[in-house]
């Protein structure tokens, strides 16, 4: 008997983020260091190893002391997202006590400092510790519009499981978990591609198994959302007759509010979110405002920067502030 692919995948998800280090290199080292991304170098060199590799992949050079403790938090970070770039960035770590000459020709004042070089010139910089939300900003503008090899993957993924093929889909997210077992994109992708199968089961294993701060991440958060919304979807009987029902009587809101969860679980979600915001514009005190906390989930499943979730919002507050 042939195991169901999703099936399979709910199976090994877990053992891929708990094992998260089972691909590194050996004694320690970084992967990218390993491949050649990651070098020491120094004022000797510093021409060949960042000026002219500059022209050909853009450089971050950080300029850092052993004593610097800061230095120290943000060398690591450094590091993992130069092996998240896959090869578009290279990154130079030049000790200044070993390179005063160096560090003073640059006017480096205060470390940790980090450049960008360009095509032979710097292109950016910043200064002292930096949040990891701030030094990623840093190495998107560093590369510009060149995506990731997971990024594109991630794209890929995406719009085949948007294309109809759930099973390929899944595939090409597992693949991207083989390499980066805690990717909150492609966690929430096998999620929502188990449920674009039709197994509810499946995404329920991986859900439930995730550590708690990979089930915050936004990405899951929102395939979440959608499993919820799926699993209140089953049972709520046929469309056509809880239509029929609502209109035999517009203020049956139980049919309603089972309607739109009918309407979502079908795929129709612009349907699900009108018969909400009616229901809300009847009675938004209605079972303790469960339309409008309904409303809020299908906003998160969506994302909050759908254009259904935007026009929803100002429906929703017409009603709620008029």
């Amino acid at each position: 008997m042939v195991k169901n692919p999703l099936k399979q995948l709910a199976d090994k998800i877990m053992t891929r983020v708990s094992d998260s280090n089972r691909s590194s290199p050996p004694d320690g080292q970084n992967q990218a260091a390993v491949d050649g991304m990651i070098k020491d170098s120094d004022a000797a060199h510093f021409v060949a190893d960042v000026i002219e590799v500059s022209r050909t992949f853009p450089v971050i050079v950080d300029f850092w002391a052993p004593w610097c403790a800061p230095c120290k938090q943000l060398g690591p970070l450094l590091e993992k997202l130069v092996g998240e770039a896959g090869g578009l960035v290279r990154l130079v770590k030049i000790d200044i006590d070993k390179n005063q000459g160096l560090a003073a020709q640059l006017q480096i004042e205060s470390i940790p400092a980090v450049f960008a070089f360009k095509d032979g010139r710097p292109i950016d910089a910043f200064f002292g510790a930096q949040p990891e939300s701030q030094v990623r900003a840093f190495m998107k503008r560093s590369c510009g519009d060149a995506k990731t090899p997971q990024e594109a993957a991630l794209e890929l993924a995406a719009a085949t499981l948007d294309g109809g093929d759930a099973t390929a889909a899944s595939a090409m997210f597992g693949q991207i978990l083989e390499h980066q077992p805690a990717d909150p994109a492609a966690t929430a992708g096998l999620i929502r591609c188990a449920l674009a199968a039709g197994d509810a089961a499946a995404a329920q294993r991986i859900i439930k198994g995730l550590p708690k701060e990979l089930a915050g991440e936004a990405p899951v958060a929102a395939a979440i959302s959608a499993a919820e919304l799926a699993e209140l979807g089953d049972g709520c009987g046929d469309v056509a007759a809880l239509r029929e029902k609502v209109a035999n009587d517009e203020n049956d809101l139980q049919a309603r509010y089972d309607l739109s969860l009918a309407l979502y679980s079908n795929d129709r979600p612009e349907e699900a979110v009108g018969e909400l915001i009616e229901l809300v514009r009847r009675n938004r005190q209605w079972k303790d405002d469960a339309a409008r906390k309904q409303l809020v989930k299908i906003f998160d499943a969506l994302g909050h920067q759908h254009p259904l979730t935007v026009e929803a919002r100002k429906r929703l507050s017409a009603v709620l502030f008029s």
